[in-house]
């Protein structure tokens, strides 16, 4: 949620800020209707305080036994006139905030313009691209030649975009979890949390999710929805509070299935397991004071790469423009991991800066000498554990359909050198 002062002082560079996210101009509208709701506030101020001074008035009347039949009068025109004003206030107050939930965050300024992925700009890589004396596989021929991924049986028991993961692989999905947690708390200084996968409407309104991507959502009814990301239920732990400064930067990570509808997604990635309703992540998510967020994002980032290379493969890092960049961010940093299968980068994990916005929705703040202050909210895939699966498959497979099997993962497979 934007800061309403800032609109007001500074609506041309708002506008020029909403553009870059591909919005139209809106500050004046939103000024305007700022200024009719805060000037139906004064008057009901003023109305009730001459409706108090007249109830005074009426007190000592009667206590001279005197006629009260015109202060009376006055009083209950007074009534009307509130409970209308009080209306009108209700109403420009859900008008102006129907309109700023559904806005964008104010990009960085170190966040590079452009309308789409086209304009991203490299960051840095690691690593290199593996060569093979063979035409690399997908890997979701790698899984399906092995019969350890099925993606028939899982279309009936549950529609298209599920898989069914056997034996050797349903054991790397849960090594590489287990990996990727036990990096980031023993290592990385995250603390685990097993959080709900269902959620209320006013937990994914704070984090940003509603109402504007309801259609990129699961609801299960009875005010629940579950989760898209384990970044929701973590940076939302202290929704409606006051931290103190000695809890942050507060640091958390979660192993979660996700779950999206994938609304936008018609047609894109069909085969195989990049793009499915349901899949695992490991969400890191950091609180932290407005002073520290950019130097967070960038360790956030290395916390995620980390794992990358401890499992020797190849990326990119990308710095996401402002047309590219999710809703809630100010800057974002991709990491796409090279597949050789495919022969293309694909993403594996974004790190995001969200600044106050989530916090301002969400009403976080951390008390600042005598100030409550609005605290600053990271998010980060570390990483998504199914896309990391498709790497190991496509990066380390064997002329023969076999996969080796990662160094730092073998103590998850009795130090065995090849999956199948």
């Amino acid at each position: 949620m934007h800061n309403i002062n800032y609109i007001r002082e500074n609506p041309v560079e708002f506008d020029n800020f909403m553009k870059t996210r591909g919005e139209n101009p809106i500050a004046n509208k939103i000024i305007e209707i700022d200024k009719v709701k805060r000037e139906t506030q004064t008057v009901l101020q003023n109305l009730l305080a001459e409706r108090n001074q007249i109830s005074k008035s009426i007190g000592q009347l009667r206590s001279q036994k005197k006629d009260t039949t015109e202060e009376m009068e006055k009083v209950e025109d007074i009534k009307n006139k509130v409970n209308t004003l009080k209306e009108l206030e209700t109403l420009k107050d859900d008008e102006l905030k129907s309109i700023l939930s559904r806005l964008p965050n104010i990009p960085d300024s170190s966040t590079p313009i452009g309308a789409d992925e086209s304009e991203n700009v490299f960051y840095r890589d690691w690593g290199n691209k593996p060569a093979f004396n063979f035409n690399p596989k997908l890997h979701f021929e790698i899984g399906e030649n092995a019969n350890s991924m099925n993606f028939e049986t899982a279309t009936k028991l549950s529609g298209s975009r599920f898989v069914i993961l056997k034996g050797q692989l349903s054991k790397l999905e849960r090594a590489l979890a287990n990996f990727m947690i036990d990096k980031h708390t023993l290592v990385n200084g995250y603390v685990e949390m097993h959080v709900p996968y269902l959620v209320k409407e006013g937990t994914l309104y704070g984090t940003g999710q509603l109402p504007k991507f309801a259609d990129d959502l699961f609801t299960a009814g009875d005010d629940h929805w579950l989760i898209p990301t384990a970044e929701i239920p973590l940076t939302a732990l202290h929704s409606n509070e006051i931290l103190n400064t000695n809890q942050l930067p507060m640091r958390v990570t979660s192993y979660t299935p996700c779950f999206r509808s994938e609304a936008g997604a018609a047609g894109k990635d069909t085969r195989g397991m990049l793009r499915q309703h349901q899949f695992t992540k490991v969400e890191l998510v950091s609180l932290v004071e407005p002073a520290q967020s950019k130097d967070e994002l960038e360790r956030m980032l290395s916390c995620a790469e980390g794992i990358l290379q401890d499992l020797d493969l190849h990326y990119r890092v990308m710095t996401l423009c402002t047309g590219d960049m999710g809703f809630n961010a100010n800057k974002t940093y991709d990491i796409e991991v090279w597949l050789p299968g495919e022969d293309q980068y694909r993403e594996i994990s974004s790190c995001s800066n969200c600044g106050d916005f989530q916090a301002r929705r969400m009403n976080t703040r951390y008390k600042d000498n005598d100030k409550n202050v609005h605290i600053h909210t990271l998010n980060g895939s570390g990483l998504a554990v199914g896309r990391t699966l498709i790497a190991i498959l496509e990066n380390y497979q064997m002329s023969d359909g076999n996969v080796q099997i990662p160094q730092v993962l073998k103590k998850y497979f009795d130090y065995q050198n090849t999956l199948f």
